[in-house]
């Protein structure tokens, strides 16, 4: 059973269990459950890796997804996501910008240094939360959505996510510790904005959430 935040005849705020895809695995997606659970047709307007739980939007008819999906396309869905680094930052707050690469054949995206054919900026802003041992809880918005983009940035700087084997992180207790908090964003000159919180399970537990740590 999926946890639904909101549910109205254009669209559904939910919460992606970690492990499920979100869409076109053709298996048990978020596409095809919430299409079941729902009784109704489920349109995606955007990705989370599957290994990543949290906030997440679906369409429920065709007009809805294209306009919820020009609000993603012109960077008015403003997205925070939680994230268990591995390491401390310097700075407690802060911006990173890259230009990264997307190996298709590897699923696997690279900082590279210059612009060049299937190269893209991205960008993000942190901020530090807490500190547990040799372990950040950190707070990030996104302003672009490249591929793998949190897990890249912060691997490159020498502070990749726990649990991420992929890019460094590897912890067999947990898989990435990546968790989409929030989303706000209009729909039909509404504003809207949906948040969740991640399983009190490592790494989330070394640390004390509650719902004021993220205001």
């Amino acid at each position: 059973m999926i946890t639904v935040l909101f549910d109205s005849k254009d669209f559904v705020a939910c919460v992606k269990p970690v492990g499920v895809p979100s869409q076109n695995d053709g298996a048990e997606d978020m596409v095809k459950l919430l299409g079941k659970q729902l009784g109704c047709r489920i349109f995606p307007v955007h990705r989370l890796d599957t290994a990543v739980g949290g906030t997440m939007i679906f369409a429920k008819n065709s007009k809805s997804a294209s306009l919820l999906s020009k609000e993603i396309t012109d960077g008015n869905f403003i997205k925070e996501y939680l994230a268990v680094i591995n390491g401390v930052p310097e700075a407690e707050s802060g911006t990173m910008e890259d230009l990264l690469f997307k190996d298709s054949r590897k699923n696997k995206s690279f900082v590279v240094k210059r612009e060049r054919k299937g190269v893209k900026k991205a960008k993000l802003d942190y901020s530090v939360l807490g500190t547990s041992g040799n372990i950040s809880l950190v707070k990030i918005r996104l302003h672009t959505g490249r591929s793998h983009q949190i897990r890249v940035q912060f691997s490159s700087r020498k502070m990749p996510l726990v649990g991420d084997g992929k890019y460094g992180g590897s912890d067999n207790r947990c898989s990435v510790a990546l968790w989409s908090y929030s989303i706000a964003f209009e729909f039909n000159n509404e504003h809207f904005s949906f948040s969740s919180m991640p399983e009190k399970a490592f790494p989330w537990d070394e640390f004390n959430i509650t719902d004021n740590t993220f205001t």
